[in-house]
């Protein structure tokens, strides 16, 4: 008898731990500008988890411990220069970091801009943005969420992901597929990590750029997606992490941005750490790096 409690107990438990996690598909009715491809989702583990050539978007949701109050809630943008998704490094961990300290993560798999799988491939990432906010906004009584409180994160291409989606919320890029399309997909605060921000020469990520624009793309079209250019007084509030020795993305992506949220007077908290380098996620055993993430969460418990 005994024996049989204790493994019901185990089940149970075993549920509640499992209801903790779940994936969604982003898009139920159709993925919007896409086209035949004979390309499909590659998963390399050799060294961490990247995904390639995502043709399905999902959120994977990553709640904590039950609470009597809504929790705060982060939607996460793995980086890899619009050609990968870091997923193990900048989304899974950084979800179970957030899952720990109480607030709500929810890692987007999003498309990855590729002419080949989208009619056009510049909006296809910031589609699958508006509509994991929407989601998640239409999902919030069900999963003990602040609808008020719903920001988004973003590492290197993914920071320029998550900015494009501060910068453009408001930019009309599909038609409404449901009821959550009818919600604000303006995020309530960012966090942009090593950011991508600029498509300009010389500032921008070359990888990212001709990912996302293509080899020759237009001067308005470099003006839309560089989103320092684009902060209005209506951008939410931003965190920015960066180091000054970043030879990948330099630090002026964040530079620039922090400067144009300033001109607009939209609150911002900007750390520029001497030396790190680029792609160190949460930076565990960087030495005085490693502290970005607990001041970040120190940031996000705070906001109003």
């Amino acid at each position: 008898m005994k024996h049989w409690i204790s493994l019901c107990f185990l089940l149970v438990a075993g549920i509640q731990m499992n209801a903790q996690e779940l994936t969604l598909p982003l898009w139920t009715d159709g993925v919007p500008n896409t086209k035949a491809s004979s390309k499909s989702e590659v998963r390399d583990t050799s060294r961490s988890l990247h995904i390639r050539y995502v043709t399905n978007p999902t959120i994977t949701v990553y709640l904590p411990e039950p609470t009597d109050e809504p929790v705060k809630a982060v939607i996460v943008c793995p980086g890899g220069g619009y050609s990968n998704l870091s997923y193990q490094k900048e989304g899974i961990d950084v979800a179970k970091m957030f899952q720990k300290q109480g607030i709500a993560a929810i890692i987007l798999k999003y498309r990855l801009p590729d002419a080949d799988m989208q009619q056009n491939k510049s909006i296809a990432p910031l589609q699958d943005a508006q509509r994991a906010l929407r989601v998640v906004r239409a999902h919030a009584g069900e999963w003990n969420l602040n609808s008020q409180h719903i920001g988004i994160m973003g590492f290197s291409a993914g920071g320029h992901f998550a900015s494009t989606l501060g910068t453009h919320f408001n930019l009309n890029v599909y038609a409404p597929a449901d009821e959550a399309d009818q919600l604000s997909a303006r995020p309530d605060f960012m966090v942009l990590v090593y950011p991508v921000i600029s498509m300009e020469n010389g500032v921008t990520h070359r990888g990212s750029r001709e990912n996302l624009l293509g080899k020759e793309p237009t001067d308005s079209l470099v003006q839309l997606f560089t989103n320092y250019l684009q902060v209005t007084p209506q951008t939410p509030p931003t965190f920015l992490v960066h180091s000054g020795d970043d030879r990948a993305v330099p630090v002026q992506n964040s530079l620039k941005f922090y400067e144009a949220l300033l001109e607009n007077k939209v609150p911002a908290e900007m750390h520029v750490f001497p030396s790190g380098g680029h792609g160190y996620g949460l930076a565990k055993g960087r030495k005085h790096l490693e502290q970005w993430p607990e001041i970040l969460v120190d940031w996000v418990q705070n906001l109003e």
